[in-house]
């Protein structure tokens, strides 16, 4: 690289994002709603304005002892306020600045960002990498050099960009001129902003002849090649060329190539909505997603057509089995009480409870945002969760209470002969206990859960004319500890107060 572009590179510290961020960013400033989460879905889908937010918080001004990885952690870092007015400052700034540049480059390059981003993604997710959201803001970055030639050499830098027909070609024309190229740029402009080391390294080896030396490198490298299907002339040449390439350097079969095409398909349409831009499309690449998807329906109606036979002679042991599943006392996933059996074994406590004239205590049991572990881990892990929350609680329980499955993630125990203050005590017990607990491990990585709880008891300070009162109270707190903020278990009656010292 030139000493000539180094220093002109060195002044490129506003480059342009798109509009339709600016318009979403303020109309998230105006919604007292707004989040963190929120935000950062939003600014995590424009490089250059998420570069300059990791560039802020990795900055002198807010620094920490740990260095900031992703976006995530950086306006966590910053806070809301100070994140929605940074980016709405950069993003009204870039819409109003009249730097002459094609808009027509600058869309080309935000649709590019985007593929990648995606294709980043779902090849992460596809070959288990397990920092998915930093190899998607890799992904969308790995092109950031491009943006600050652009503003850097603007006597020669556009019309070369122009010129290239693909990307090998734009390569050959940047070192040709720069003696560099664009990756090599983004790479010098990440350790220029003290960006995190893994964005260098990254974007340097995301174009030939760099060679990326893991897992995570050759996903953000390969996103460039899947994103060309949507963006070369020539869409079927550039298919095989991103099939072969990811095949040899991942292992990924052609089967799971096309469902990774179907995905970034799929989530293509709102991203480019954000970043208002046309969608990169053509009628070939549709042709070929239709194709992927008729021989995925081909390869299910073949496996159907085999399966025939033997399915015919298993229907008449399946009827059997679930009848007996459906009769069995237990739940045939967690191994605790189905809600039918918990139905007669309640009606059998609550009339023992009213001719001793003792205390039932019931706990009503949700556990806290369980469909994002399905959504985000699929069912399998969902199963395994419940399967071993299920065996947690009843470790935690006395050998007189009684778990049960009443369907879904929610449960119910039952406390014979005990106050609403004990069984509160063993309930908040158990949640202490399962919320520091393991309930599974993906990846490696341990996935914890946490359940809220509504407590009621027949005795005392309230009786229930039936077994079905005292359900829909303990229903009732269980809705109440929901509203509060979940993580947490709550009594129908009133908790005494402390005894004072």
């Amino acid at each position: 690289m030139s000493p000539e572009l180094n220093t002109a590179l060195s002044l490129c510290r506003n480059l342009p994002s798109p509009a339709g961020i600016a318009v979403r960013i303020i109309e998230l400033a105006q919604d007292p709603e707004t989040d963190i989460a929120t935000a950062a879905d939003v600014i995590s889908m424009d490089m250059a304005l998420s570069a300059r937010m990791m560039r802020i918080a990795n900055s002198p001004l807010y620094a920490s002892r740990r260095r900031i990885e992703n976006l995530g952690q950086a306006l966590t870092m910053l806070g809301l306020h100070a994140t929605l007015q940074l980016a709405l400052g950069f993003s009204l700034a870039n819409m109003l600045d009249g730097d002459g540049q094609d808009r027509k480059q600058l869309e080309r390059l935000w649709r590019r960002g985007a593929l990648c981003a995606l294709a980043a993604r779902y090849l992460g997710l596809g070959c288990g990498v397990r920092r998915v959201e930093e190899v998607m803001l890799a992904g969308l970055l790995q092109d950031i050099g491009i943006l600050a030639l652009l503003q850097a050499r603007p006597d020669a830098y556009p019309a070369l960009l122009d010129a290239a027909t693909d990307n090998d070609d734009l390569l050959a024309r940047e070192r040709a001129l720069l003696e560099c190229s664009h990756a090599d740029v983004g790479a010098h402009l990440c350790e220029q902003w003290h960006l995190p080391r893994y964005l260098a390294n990254a974007i340097g080896v995301s174009e030939p002849p760099s060679e990326p030396t893991d897992l995570f490198q050759r996903c953000v490298a390969l996103s460039g090649r899947v994103a060309e299907i949507w963006l070369a002339e020539d869409a079927d040449a550039a298919r095989n060329a991103a099939l072969q390439q990811i095949h040899r350097e991942l292992g990924m079969d052609s089967q799971g190539f096309e469902l990774m095409l179907q995905r970034i398909d799929q989530a293509l349409p709102d991203l480019c909505a954000l970043l208002d831009v046309a969608v990169p499309s053509s009628a070939r690449v549709r042709q070929l997603l239709d194709h992927a998807s008729e021989l995925k329906e081909l390869r299910n109606l073949r496996e159907l057509q085999d399966m025939a036979t033997a399915r015919q002679r298993a229907e008449a042991f399946e009827s059997q089995a679930r009848q007996l599943s459906e009769q069995a006392h237990l739940d045939g996933l967690t191994g605790v009480l189905n809600r039918r059996q918990l139905e007669t074994v309640l009606q059998q406590e609550f009339s023992r409870a009213l001719q001793r004239d003792r205390p039932l205590s019931l706990a009503f049991i949700d556990l806290d945002d369980f469909k994002k572990i399905n959504d985000t881990h699929g069912h399998l892990i969902g199963d395994q969760v419940l399967k071993s929350f299920a065996g947690h609680l009843q470790e935690q329980l006395r050998g007189t209470d009684t778990v049960a499955r009443f369907g879904g993630e929610e449960f119910v125990v039952l406390f014979p002969d005990t106050d609403e203050l004990e069984a509160l005590m063993v309930v908040r017990r158990a949640l202490n206990t399962i919320g520091s607990t393991p309930m599974a491990h993906v990846h490696g990585d341990a996935l914890h859960v946490t359940f809220s709880a509504g407590v009621a008891t027949h005795g005392g300070y309230e009786r229930f004319a039936n077994v079905q009162d005292l359900l829909k109270a303990a229903d009732d707190v269980l809705y109440r500890s929901k509203s509060l903020g979940r993580n947490r278990v709550n009594a129908r009656a009133p908790e005494p107060l402390p005894a004072s010292a």
